[in-house]
C-alpha cells in the first residue's frame, strides 16, 4: 500500500502514530525525568533514552488502551537503569532554574512547596520514587502495582511508609 492510498484511507504510519503519542504524553516523561534526575543535562539524556526505548517497544505494544501505563513503566524502568548505569550522577542540593517558562518544570520551580516536595521525593529509594510519582498522578493502587511489578498491598504499604518519610523530611526543612 503506498503512502498516498494510506493517507486517503486515514491510516497513520507507525512513525506518525508514535510521534502523536509522544506529543500527547510527553508530560509523563518529563515528570519521571524530574523525579529521578536533578541535573538538567542528565534529565535531557534520560528523556532521549526513554524516547528511544519507547520507540523500540512501540511495535510490540498490544493494549493501546493502556498507553499511559506503558509509558510510565518504560520511563521508570529506563530511569532506574540509567541511574544504575551512571552511578556517578551529580546530585545538587537545589533544583536549577529553567529559562523556558512554558515548560512543565515552570510550576515546580516557581512554587516553593512543590520544590520542597520534589527535594523530599529525591530522598526516597528508586522504587518509592516511582510509586510516589504514580500516586501523585492519582493512579489507582492496582495500576501502580501493574506498572511497578508489585502486589497491590505492597504498594499500599510502601505509599504509607513513603508518606511518613516525606512528612519527616518536610518537617525538618
Amino acid at each position: 500500500m503506498n503512502a498516498t492510498l494510506k493517507e486517503k484511507q486515514g491510516m497513520k504510519s507507525t512513525k506518525e502514530e508514535f510521534l502523536e503519542l509522544l506529543s500527547n504524553y510527553q508530560g509523563i516523561l518529563h515528570k519521571v525525568c524530574l523525579v529521578y534526575f536533578k541535573n538538567e543535562s542528565d534529565r535531557k539524556d534520560n528523556f532521549q533514552e526513554i524516547v528511544y526505548q519507547l520507540w523500540r517497544s512501540f511495535p510490540k505494544l498490544q493494549d493501546k488502551g493502556s498507553i499511559g501505563s506503558w509509558m510510565y513503566a518504560v520511563a521508570i524502568n529506563t530511569s532506574i537503569s540509567m541511574l544504575r548505569k551512571n552511578s556517578r550522577v551529580d546530585f545538587r542540593e537545589t533544583i536549577p532554574e529553567f529559562s523556558d517558562q512554558s515548560t512543565v518544570f515552570d510550576k515546580i520551580v516557581t512554587d516553593e512547596r512543590l520544590r520542597l516536595l520534589l527535594n523530599a521525593i529525591h530522598q526516597l529509594d528508586e522504587v518509592d520514587k516511582s510509586i510516589m510519582l504514580l500516586y501523585l498522578e492519582e493512579k489507582r493502587y492496582e495500576e501502580i502495582a501493574k506498572i511497578i511489578g508489585l502486589t497491590k498491598s505492597n504498594v499500599g504499604v510502601r505509599i504509607n511508609r513513603a508518606k511518613k518519610q516525606l512528612q519527616q523530611h518536610l518537617k525538618n526543612h
